[in-house]
């Protein structure tokens, strides 16, 4: 079972002390939300040197403040600081309350726009030339302008029907989140598979994230997930993913309950369609520590 965990510390010691535990205790990937030491790829190139397999992928980037040429020359350069291969980028064009609210940007077109994004940093990662002029990112450049000394895999977040069908004709699979199991069974696995077959494209990767709980009280569980899940709850694209996988809030999408009934929902999901799992790990109960550990130690065992 391949599981990876969210990623993110406070200082670049904790960082690499958090990627080589990771690594050191079996799990496949950590993944880093755009938000993470104020660019995760910083936090990703300081791991990537002190570690050697474990893969380190963004959750995610956003499209919109970052033009794709600059983003690969970006990620390019995180690669060379890694030093190694194992790097994948999930990206996506976040929200309209933060591109339009935060920014000031247009999201009037967010599916021609990351279309047209992943079109460019795609090519440009693979060393190609490209002259592209779209309506709204245009690049030109000559052949090895961007220089990737390990393949990067990119992921798309995708959800709707239209973002996946551009993640499966244009990029290597879809990075999801609070995605319950019926909504990749029904919805994510067969519109992904369907366009990445008509457009001649291997199989796609499909890496569900969900908060994961292993506690005895499902209640106190659920009512952890959803302390902390208020963003995502009042988010429409996440109510939307939710409610196609019969879910009304993030702490009933949550994997919750001990650690045969969360071993179930885990292999659930991978049964529904996902190749990847990556568990946000939320306490709960009065000892946050045990809990912690007590998640994490089923974790561990399930991607060894």
């Amino acid at each position: 079972m391949r599981i990876g965990l969210m990623g993110g510390a406070a200082t670049p010691d904790k960082i690499i002390d958090q990627a080589k535990r990771a690594e050191a205790d079996g799990f496949h990937s950590l993944w880093y939300a755009s938000i993470v030491q104020g660019d995760p790829l910083v936090s990703m190139a300081l791991a990537g040197r002190e570690t050697s397999t474990i893969e380190l992928g963004t959750a995610v980037l956003q499209t919109y403040p970052c033009h794709p040429m600059l983003q690969a020359q970006r990620v390019a350069a995180t690669v060379a600081a890694m030093g190694r291969p194992g790097l994948t980028i999930g990206l996506g064009p976040s929200h309209e309350a933060n591109i339009r609210g935060m920014y000031g940007l247009s999201y009037d077109h967010p599916g021609r726009n990351t279309q047209e994004y992943l079109q460019i940093l795609t090519a440009l990662l693979r060393g190609e030339a490209v002259d592209f002029e779209g309506q709204d990112w245009t690049t030109r450049a000559p052949a090895g302008t961007v220089r990737a000394a390990h393949p990067v895999p990119v992921l798309l977040a995708a959800l709707s029907p239209r973002m996946l069908r551009i993640a499966g004709e244009h990029a290597d699979g879809a990075i999801l989140w609070m995605a319950p199991v019926a909504a990749i069974e029904k919805h994510v696995g067969p519109r992904i598979s369907a366009a990445a077959e008509a457009a001649g494209r291997p199989a796609p990767r499909i890496v569900a994230g969900l908060p994961v709980v292993v506690h005895d009280d499902e209640q106190e569980a659920r009512s952890a997930v959803a302390a902390g899940s208020v963003m995502y709850a009042n988010s429409p694209a996440y109510r939307r993913i939710m409610a196609i996988g019969g879910a009304d809030s993030p702490a009933e999408a949550a994997i919750v309950g001990d650690e045969t009934a969360v071993e179930a929902q885990l292999r659930a999901l991978l049964d529904a369609g996902a190749t990847d799992i990556h568990a946000h790990i939320v306490p709960a109960g009065d000892d946050v520590r045990a809990s912690l550990k007590r998640t994490r130690d089923l974790l561990r065992e399930l991607a060894r």
